[in-house]
């Protein structure tokens, strides 16, 4: 079940400085950022759709540096405000950054601080999470981003409580997305909580999208990892656990292949990925199980044991926890949504044989990832406990786990030990 976001207790109780305004938005764009996911706060934002009960936004297009801005296309952009403008806004829209590996400017991100001091709310679309988290607007809280690149920003920002299964996290003042297509969930979450279900829905049919999307971004994950592990010498260890994953093996198995001691493979481990190993480990078997349910007729038994998991039972107990149903449940509705007459065909990964499981290469952009034999169709997904509640949902949910208990009962990797956070989804 999903719930709306509501904003938490001390969001509520700041208010935007007498000079910003509401219903003004500030779009901060970037050289070198993606057209797509620039566009997406646009054509939310910027175009009147009051005749179809659409109440108007303004919109403010703010050049984060000097411009002319590129995109990724090629295409230049000049944009009509400086960072001057976003001084009006109450709403701050980053909709992404041009590379996780080089920081944005500090001007920028003096802008960003300023505005959220003063009560503006602050969005980060995909990778434009990585600005929120550089201006210090995300530690401590909650966020998400592409899949792809969650490891990366759990690394690079370890008091970010990074979840990649979201579509997008609403903490009250700050808020982030999954990438491209999550832009769009989370502005049509934005007019919702601003206006109501009505003027969302309106919007939705305008733009010809679901007006809510169930499930997050588990079905999408792949077996990547942060750029930065390829030139690290426990490459070889990921890579030949990957093409072993139907062999039953623990932490301790890869540890001794790197030549370390448990503690020290597991520090090192996490250091690269922001993730225990024991929990990265469960969650690629997850993945495998995932496929094989896809492209095979294995019985849920076989499943298991090709996976590496030693009994059926380890298998469901995992599966519901990261997927929210259980394998035979999840084969079911993932064959019910496909075309009629397309049987299951095994693959060699599917096997486990030969290069099974081994990264594919690096997708272009963390909008548009490769999707991997037998992944699900975007618009045929499997309906999965959906994303985070906020602040006023957060009675009831249970305490945050700890790095052991955590790998010990399945949950997703890059979630920091913690206490409890408000708007934690549960994990029933």
């Amino acid at each position: 079940m999903s719930h709306d976001s509501t904003a938490a207790p001390e969001a509520v109780a700041r208010k935007l400085s007498g000079r910003r305004r509401k219903e003004i938005v500030a779009v901060l764009l970037f050289s070198g950022g993606p057209i797509f996911e620039s566009s997406i706060p646009l054509s939310v934002f910027g175009i009147d759709r009051q005749d179809a009960g659409v109440p108007r936004y303004r919109l403010l297009v703010c050049g984060g540096e000097d411009g002319p801005l590129r995109t990724t296309g090629g295409l230049e952009l000049s944009a009509p405000h400086g960072l001057e403008a976003i001084s009006r806004a109450g709403t701050v829209v980053v909709p992404a950054w041009r590379s996780i590996t080089s920081p944005p400017p500090e001007e920028a991100l003096d802008a960003l601080r300023r505005a959220h001091e003063e009560g503006a709310r602050i969005v980060g679309l995909c990778t434009g999470a990585f600005v929120l988290a550089a201006a210090g607007l995300l530690d401590g809280r909650p966020a998400t981003t592409h899949w792809m690149y969650a490891p990366t920003l759990a690394k690079r920002y370890p008091s970010v409580h990074v979840d990649p299964r979201e579509l997008f996290v609403d903490d009250g003042d700050v808020l982030t997305s999954a990438g491209t297509a999550a832009g769009i969930d989370l502005c049509l979450h934005i007019v919702r909580t601003d206006h109501g279900n009505e003027a969302a829905g309106a919007l939705a049919r305008r733009l010809v999208v679901p007006p809510r999307r169930t499930g997050g971004q588990e079905r999408y994950l792949d077996r990547s990892l942060p750029e930065e592990i390829g030139a690290d010498p426990l490459a070889e260890v990921v890579a030949w656990a990957l093409e072993h994953l139907h062999e039953q093996f623990d932490v301790e198995t890869l540890a001794a292949r790197a030549y370390m001691s448990r503690r020290t493979f597991d520090r090192r481990f996490r250091s690269l990925t922001g993730s225990a190993p024991l929990q990265w480990l469960i969650t690629q078997r997850v993945l495998q199980a995932q496929r094989l349910l896809e492209t095979s007729d294995y019985s849920v038994d076989e499943v298991a044991g090709r996976c590496g998991f030693r009994s059926p039972v380890a298998l469901r107990g995992h599966f519901r926890r990261q997927l929210g149903s259980s394998p035979a449940a999840y084969r079911a509705a993932y064959r019910a949504r496909r075309p009629q007459g397309e049987r299951p065909q095994e693959t060699e990964a599917s096997q486990g044989g030969p290069g099974a499981g081994v990264p594919s290469g690096h997708p272009g952009h963390p909008g548009q990832p490769g999707q991997p034999p037998g992944s699900l169709h975007p618009e045929h997904p499997v309906p999965i406990q959906s994303r985070r509640t906020a602040a006023a949902s957060a009675i009831g949910s249970p305490p945050a786990l700890s790095a052991s208990a955590a790998s010990d009962n399945g949950r997703e990797a890059y979630i920091s030990p913690r206490a409890s956070l408000p708007g934690q989804r549960s994990a029933t």
